[in-house]
């Protein structure tokens, strides 16, 4: 018994190890066909980054997801602006109500919430396409062709999100402090130019910038893992469903994770 349960240890250990392994695999493929391959040699200089399938995933990524992304943050600031204005109005300090949904929001709420929107929405989107050209032999026939699949399929996917959440992220913290702003002007009853002066006094470079860093790295993880998903996939229309779950749940996760490990580094390291 206690054999079985070191074998059933070691297996996942090493499944894990293989699955990282083949992620970081991956994203070194992806970066090579994005800043290596196209001045490498005569023959890849003639297959360059489809400007095209960047654009076109980019409005699907970005401009399609504007409205679930104004939804979500929106009312997320409202929420955040009650919740918090019960607190600190028992201190005599509801005036800063503003600077705390405004700093809130930048640093954390809006490029997390945004990152786990698109994670349900573009992820799975991205791990189904795959994932259907994986199991009707697709893949194979790229490969057949002598296309790589990386370059036609994964670096469009890979560039458009890297541009696009961050700005989906500026976006959202643009439409939180929009809902906050609603709540203090009109329920709290602060005066409007004074709200927006509270609002953006604490809030410093550092702010701002932890937040972007985070959705660079937060886009990099909901693409490899889509697409990761997707190029595992078998067992026919269940598999695709499977794998689209698995993408979803683990980009949330991995969201999370890196998330909160970023937010250490700053915190102990004072950038």
């Amino acid at each position: 018994m206690l054999l079985k349960f070191a074998e059933k240890i070691g297996a996942s250990f090493l499944g894990c190890y293989q699955i990282l392994v083949d992620g970081l695999r991956l994203f070194i493929e992806t970066l090579y066909w994005i800043f290596i391959a196209p001045f490498c040699s005569r023959i890849e200089r003639r297959k360059p980054i489809d400007l095209k399938a960047v654009s076109d995933q980019m409005v699907f990524m970005g401009y399609d997801s504007v409205l679930i992304v104004f939804f979500v943050t929106f009312f997320t600031g409202i929420v955040l602006a009650m919740q918090s204005a019960h607190q600190l109005s028992k201190m005599g300090g509801l005036i800063y109500v503003a600077s705390l949904v405004t700093i809130s929001l930048c640093r954390e709420l809006g490029p997390v919430l945004t990152a786990l929107v698109i994670a349900g929405r573009v992820g799975a989107a991205i791990t189904a396409e795959i994932a259907s050209m994986k199991v009707n032999e697709q893949i194979e026939a790229l490969d057949t062709m002598a296309i790589s699949p990386i370059r036609y399929l994964v670096v469009p996917k890979f560039i458009a999100l890297l541009l696009m959440l961050p700005l989906l992220s500026i976006l959202g913290d643009v439409f939180g402090i929009l809902g906050g702003y609603v709540v203090g002007v009109f329920n709290l009853h602060i005066n409007s130019g004074l709200y927006m002066q509270i609002a953006f006094k604490f809030l410093t470079l550092k702010d701002i910038y932890s937040g972007l860093s985070k959705a660079f790295i937060f886009a990099i993880i909901i693409t490899m893992v889509g697409v990761y998903q997707g190029l595992k996939t078998q067992g026919g229309a269940v598999g695709v469903g499977r794998s689209t779950t698995k993408s979803v749940v683990t980009s949330f996760i991995l969201v999370i994770v890196a998330d909160c490990v970023m937010t250490g580094i700053y915190f102990f390291s004072g950038f």
